[in-house]
């Protein structure tokens, strides 16, 4: 059996995008039960850019209330960018246009949520007008959720790694399965 690292395989320096959909710009003023104390979307994005430091890639941050605006992101960022993370946000039961424009984008994606969006209201990692069923799940190549700012911790980590796994996906990957 294979022994866990968490040291990088590799060293390229990746460039992993976090997108934060609608509604994330008003962090700090919503649930403390759910969203924990992160302070604001630029103290959510600093965490980010602060883990990818410490894992040697580039974490490049991006913000919309409007999903035109995160569709354009995408169509402009798929050749400098390697993988990405998305919190749908406002868009998770809905965001046809983002998922599709992120599958056609040939990147490998983890959603990922402050809460357990698949939780009911009554949990104590659900969403107070939930469950969700996101409509980016079923596509993602992974989700994180439940785990508050950890959750993109998860995501960014998990990305990294299998980025340097040429077996999972990288050149040596079944591109029918990537």
């Amino acid at each position: 059996m294979k022994s866990f690292q968490l040291a990088r395989a590799g060293t390229t320096r990746h460039r992993i995008a976090v997108i934060e959909g609608p509604n994330q710009t008003n962090l700090g003023r919503r649930s403390k039960r759910v969203y924990g104390e992160i302070g604001s979307l630029a103290e959510l994005q600093e965490f980010c850019t602060g883990i990818g430091d410490e894992l040697g890639i580039e974490i490049i941050t991006f913000a919309s209330n409007f999903e035109g605006s995160i569709l354009e992101f995408i169509h402009e960022s798929a050749e400098r960018t390697d993988a990405y993370v998305v919190n749908p946000a406002g868009l998770t039961v809905g965001g046809i246009a983002t998922k599709h424009t992120l599958f056609e984008s040939g990147k490998p994606f983890v959603e990922v949520h402050f809460a357990n969006v698949s939780a009911v209201p009554s949990h104590p990692r659900g969403v107070p007008i939930g469950p969700w069923k996101s409509t980016f799940s079923e596509h993602a190549t992974g989700v994180m959720m439940g785990l508050r700012e950890y959750s993109y911790v998860g995501a960014i980590l998990g990305l990294t790694l299998s980025l340097d796994d040429q077996t999972f996906l990288g050149s040596g990957a079944d591109p029918a399965f990537v």
